[in-house]
C-alpha cells in the first residue's frame, strides 16, 4: 500500500486528499500547520470523508513513498521543513502549484531528479478548515514519463482524469492563463460572475492574451482563440465560484500574485514582450496588500 504525504491541505490539497481516499489502495498523511481533526470533501458525486494520519509537527514525520506539495508558493519554505522526515532513498515529490516554476521553487531543497511537476484543473474551495467543495472533476496533467506514470497510477481508481503529455511546457502556459484571469475577481473582491461583465471580459481578454504571447514565446504552443475560450468558460461556470487568489485576499493572507501575474510581467520582459495589463493588475494587488 503506497504510503502518501500531503503538505497543505486547503481547497488543492483536500481534493487531492479526497480522490486518493476513495481509491481504498492508499495510506495517507495530512500534514498540517494546526490539528484536522477532520476532513470532509463535499464532490459532485457527493461526500467523501478521509481517513488519514494527522501530524503537524515534521519531527513527527516518517518517510513515504510520495509527497504531494499543496502548498502556496509563497510557503514553500514551510513546506520544505517537511522534507527531511518524509524522505527516504525512493522518496518522491509530485509539486502541485499554481505557475510554471514547480522544480525552481524546490531547488536545493530535495532532488531533481526525483520532482514532478503537476497541473490541476478544478474548481474547489476551502469552506473550512474540515470542509472543502470540489465543483467538478479533477483534470490532472502532468510529465509523460515512467515517474508520470506512476503518479498516475495512484490515481487509477479515483474519478480523476490523469493526463500524461509530452509537452507539459505548454500544459502549464494554458493553465496559467486560465489563472491569469482570476486577478480580476480579487482585485474587486467579487466572484467569477464578475466576469460576465462586458467591460471586465475585455479586460480578462486583455490579460490572457498577453499570457498567450508570453507562454508563445517561452515555447508554448497556444493559440490566440484561447482567451475567448476561457471567458465563455468562466461565464458558463458558477458565478460564485470563488479563486484561490481571491479567498487569499478576503481572508487576509498573502497572495500568489507573483507566480500567477507577476511571472507573466518578468518572463514577458525577457522576452521584450509588453505586458500593461498584467504589470498594472500586480501592482494593484501589492499596493493593496501594502
Amino acid at each position: 500500500m503506497p504510503r502518501i504525504a500531503i503538505i497543505g491541505v486547503g481547497a488543492i490539497g483536500g481534493v487531492l486528499a479526497g480522490l486518493l481516499e476513495t481509491t481504498s489502495h492508499h495510506e495517507l498523511t495530512l500534514c498540517t500547520r494546526r490539528p484536522l481533526p477532520a476532513l470532509t470533501v463535499e464532490t459532485p458525486g457527493g461526500a467523501v470523508e478521509v481517513h488519514a494520519t494527522n501530524i503537524t509537527d515534521p519531527a513527527l514525520a516518517v518517510p513515504v513513498d510520495w509527497i504531494l506539495a499543496a502548498t502556496k508558493t509563497y510557503d514553500c519554505a514551510a513546506a520544505a521543513a517537511w522534507f527531511p522526515g518524509l524522505t527516504g532513498p525512493e522518496t518522491r515529490l509530485a509539486v502541485v502549484q499554481n505557475g510554471i516554476e514547480h522544480r525552481e521553487n524546490f531547488a536545493g531543497s530535495f532532488p531533481e531528479d526525483r520532482i514532478l511537476p503537476i497541473v490541476i484543473d478544478v474548481p474547489a474551495e476551502r469552506r473550512s478548515d474540515s470542509l472543502v467543495l470540489q465543483r467538478s472533476t479533477a483534470l490532472i496533467r502532468t510529465e509523460d514519463t515512467a515517474m508520470g506514470a506512476d503518479f498516475e497510477g495512484l490515481f487509477a481508481r479515483s474519478k480523476a482524469k490523469v493526463e500524461l503529455t509530452a509537452n507539459f511546457l505548454t500544459a502549464v502556459w494554458h493553465k496559467l492563463c486560465i489563472n491569469s484571469a482570476g486577478v480580476i475577481s480579487a482585485l474587486t473582491l467579487k466572484p467569477a460572475g464578475i466576469l460576465r461583465d462586458e467591460l471586465l471580459g475585455n479586460v480578462a481578454l486583455g490579460i490572457i492574451a498577453e499570457c498567450i504571447a508570453v507562454g508563445k514565446a517561452e515555447g508554448a504552443h497556444l493559440d490566440d482563440s484561447l482567451a475567448a475560450q476561457i471567458l465563455a468558460n468562466y461565464r458558463a461556470g458558477s458565478p460564485d465560484s470563488i479563486n484561490s487568489l481571491l479567498a487569499d485576499r478576503m481572508a487576509n493572507r498573502p497572495t500568489e500574485i507573483d507566480a500567477r501575474n507577476g511571472v507573466i510581467v518578468r518572463r514577458g520582459a525577457k522576452h521584450g514582450i509588453a505586458t500593461p495589463l498584467n504589470s498594472m493588475a500586480v501592482a494593484l494587488l501589492k499596493g493593496m496588500a501594502s
